[in-house]
């Protein structure tokens, strides 16, 4: 019987491996009942860490007069006083286009497209662990944007917004979109000469936003350095917590006994997958 039956059942299945081998296979593995829930918990404190921002109170007059730049460290007083709306509408110019440019340019490429469902579900879990980040940082830490320190910005020195100087939340977010899409490419991509540029591009991007944000007064160096860290840092490893392993490195198991003389015995070994 199964020496019949072998060729008829393997016939369904041979359309599905035609495809399967034209379609290249994703450096990643998602699960939805791990993948659904962490996504949506971080949907979840991102909520939590607006409603933190929006119950946070602004400076009034008396207040705004008592600031002094000599209060502010050393290494970020150059910017105390900055304010320019052209800067802030630069930022703005870079920030939102690349949270769509990022996932729209990995469209481009036919093996990422072919995994496209999947690469948006843990773009989208880059952008809630980023916004989750920033949120729950800004909502509890109260710190003065540079404008405050001089004399511009009109109504909004006094608005609840003019504390979340720490972190840089465009900065982060820029860094977050732009490193998640190269580290996608560079995966789906091992062997691409245009990687470095991908690379430069990204690193570049979330500079330029800082830069802006900087001459904006919206937010201290210091601030743009950690916005663009923690930013980046998601970027890359979101994707690299999804890697599946490779078939060509090594596992790792424990290993226990009784050697001959009777002793026990406990350690590690390792198999070499070829």
């Amino acid at each position: 019987m199964k020496k019949y039956f072998t060729p008829l059942l393997l016939l369904p299945l041979l359309p599905l491996s035609e495809v399967q081998a034209q379609r290249a296979p994703s450096p990643y593995r998602t699960r939805f009942a791990v993948d659904a829930p962490v996504t949506a918990g971080l949907g979840a404190l991102s909520g939590v860490g607006l409603l933190l921002i929006s119950k946070k109170d602004g400076l009034n007059n008396s207040q705004l007069a008592a600031l002094n730049k000599q209060d502010v460290p050393k290494f970020d007083r150059f910017a105390a006083g900055n304010f320019s709306t052209s800067a802030q509408t630069a930022s703005d110019l870079i920030v939102y286009p690349s949270l769509l440019l990022a996932p729209g340019l990995l469209a481009l490429d036919s093996d990422v497209r072919g995994r496209y469902g999947q690469v948006l579900g843990l773009y989208l879990q880059t952008m809630l662990a980023s916004n989750a980040t920033f949120t729950l940082t800004a909502g509890n830490v109260y710190r003065y944007r540079p404008f405050l320190y001089g004399s511009e910005g009109g109504g909004k020195r006094n608005s609840h917004i003019s504390t979340n100087s720490f972190f840089a939340g465009h900065t982060a977010n820029t860094a977050a979109a732009t490193f998640f899409a190269a580290k996608v490419y560079h995966d789906f991509n091992p062997g691409s000469a245009a990687r470095p540029f991908v690379w430069g591009t990204a690193a570049l991007l979330p500079a330029a936003t800082g830069y802006f944000r900087l001459k904006a007064g919206k937010h201290f160096l210091s601030d743009n350095i950690l916005g663009y860290t923690v930013g980046a840092a998601v970027g890359i490893l979101v994707p690299q917590l999804h890697k599946t392993t490779s078939r060509t490195g090594l596992s790792v198991y424990p290993v226990q006994g009784v050697n001959i003389n009777g002793y026990a015995y406990s350690g590690l070994g390792f198999i070499k997958q070829l």
